[in-house]
């Protein structure tokens, strides 16, 4: 049975170039990094070489890298750091209703200390309306996060603009923006995107799960919520996990050329939604200028995990939404104002840039199929 996974959006296979770092970092390079002997240098090298490879990427400083263990906890020291900074200026956060649930609930978290958080909504294609965040935008506005790609249906928020707005009417607020999702994928810059503060995940551009990184543009300061020995400039104190982080650098020097992917992704797009269009009750709940690499769909009557299973059956790996929401209706659709019989059948398929157009013509192939055998009769 041929193997086709479409879940790139949840977790990328390491690359082997990769991995081979990881394990070269864990058993030949193992010293500590805050060591003073050579073997601690050699690691503190392979540490700032991957530094300054997501930074070339992201088009910043390697000063400006800091590295976590993951997308959420980037998320939550940009959320918590900025503020408990900030605080003292004033109180109000601005994020929207479909972030990723590090960022939501670091924000319950900040209502519950007293903190105003405004949520902000999106319309039919997913996305966000800059009107309703300058209404939003006062001078007790601390800071602002909103994601560049959603996770569950690829939908594009307008960070570039959104970041312009802000910052000419409150500037004294910082932007956060979760890129987990974007990364190595749009080409996007922090210059063009204008944030102030950025968050990557390692194993979404085939690094190893277990390490992420926070962008923080020089000469913001952002508090720490780790407390220890004093790592990464005293930002995020423990001891660096630096197989993964290495590992991470080369992954990030992998990265294909991003225009290049996303037309290729783009015609896998075109492809599958051709397909699934052809299909009697298929709904595609991706807005058509999603992000290529994810398309999220439903077949009303066919429950999301029967589907997945289905799939699973026929050698097809896909997801129910967000990897990290199990068991859960998804905030994301809900917000989007879909019925309940659209969330609750709702799969998302995501890709990666080595995708093989095969396999998304298989996975059109057993929609089609579990159309017939499986939707319930009305």
């Amino acid at each position: 049975m041929t193997i086709a996974y479409l879940d790139d959006s949840a977790t990328t296979r390491v690359s082997e170039k990769a991995a081979l770092k990881a394990a070269e970092m864990m058993t030949k390079n193992f010293g500590n990094p805050s060591s003073v002997y050579s073997l601690g240098l050699d690691a503190e090298m392979e540490v700032k070489k991957a530094r300054g490879s997501i930074a070339e990427r992201l088009g910043c400083g390697e000063k400006e890298i800091f590295f976590t263990s993951c997308g959420t906890e980037a998320n939550n020291l940009a959320i918590f750091g900025a503020a408990d900074a900030l605080k003292k200026t004033g109180k109000k956060i601005i994020t929207t209703a479909i972030e990723h649930p590090s960022v939501l609930n670091a924000a319950k978290e900040l209502e519950k200390r007293d903190f105003e958080v405004v949520y902000l909504p999106v319309y039919g294609d997913g996305k966000i309306r800059l009107r309703d965040l300058e209404g939003e935008l006062d001078e007790s506005v601390i800071l602002v996060s909103i994601m560049l790609v959603n996770n569950e249906t690829g939908a594009v928020q307008p960070v570039k603009e959104a970041t312009g707005l802000t910052k000419r009417l409150c500037k004294n607020a910082l932007f956060h923006c979760d890129m987990v999702q974007g990364f190595g994928k749009t080409g996007d810059t922090v210059g063009e995107l204008g944030v102030d503060l950025l968050s990557v995940s390692g194993h979404k551009i085939h690094a190893p799960k277990g390490v992420g990184a926070l962008y923080v543009r020089n000469g913001i300061k952002i508090n720490s919520i780790l407390f220890g020995g004093g790592q990464e400039k005293g930002l995020r104190s423990g001891t660096e996990n630096v197989p993964s982080i290495a590992a991470f650098g080369v992954a990030a020097e992998e990265i294909p050329d991003e225009k290049e992917a996303l037309e290729r992704a783009a015609k896998l797009n075109e492809t599958v939604r051709s397909l699934l269009l052809s299909i009697d009750g298929v709904k595609i709940n991706s807005p058509e200028d999603a992000l290529p690499y994810i398309i999220n769909l439903s077949l009303p009557g066919v429950p999301s995990e029967v589907m997945i299973h289905f799939l699973e059956g026929e050698g097809m790996f896909v997801s129910g939404g967000s990897a990290c929401s199990k068991g859960r209706r998804s905030h994301v659709l809900t917000a989007q104002g879909l019925p309940p019989e659209i969330i609750d059948s709702a799969i998302r398929v995501s890709f990666s840039p080595d995708t093989p157009e095969q396999h998304v013509k298989m996975f059109a192939e057993n929609v089609k199929n579990a159309a017939r055998l499986l939707r319930r009769k009305k």
